[in-house]
């Protein structure tokens, strides 16, 4: 019996799951706790190693305040039409901690203006 590949919608799954846990500040340790699991699966599951069951996942959606849908392709979609999705981002691009750093910093940021000018001047640099 041949090893079953892992399913490129658990990777996908497992990076929506690690990018909203560092939006919210929490550590692998941490969200293990919420979910009475250790920080290796929380890492088996945002990799996409392990699968996340269905009640799993509702749990974790619970815990950082999402609903389930959130973590399955389209929803980006559906939060923008209606305002929710609290995470509108890239997922690889998140996988970093300084892409988190500067997200953190740059909401910080209370005068649009500056924000506007520093998205003027990050996207020069990056050549749009």
């Amino acid at each position: 019996m041949s090893k079953r590949s892992g399913d490129p919608r658990d990777a996908e799954i497992g990076k929506r799951v690690r990018a909203l846990r560092l939006h919210r500040g929490l550590s692998q340790t941490e969200l293990g706790n919420e979910l009475e699991i250790t920080f290796q699966q929380v890492q088996k599951y945002e990799k996409g190693t392990n699968r996340i069951s269905a009640g799993r996942l509702q749990k974790i959606g619970e815990v950082l305040n999402v609903p389930i849908t959130f973590f399955f392709k389209g929803e980006e979609e559906e939060g923008k039409k209606s305002n929710t999705n609290p995470v509108d981002v890239n997922f690889d691009f998140l996988q970093t901690d300084n892409a988190m750093r500067l997200v953190r910093a740059y909401s910080r940021i209370k005068q649009r203006g500056v924000q506007l000018k520093l998205l003027r001047l990050t996207e020069s640099i990056a050549g749009k």
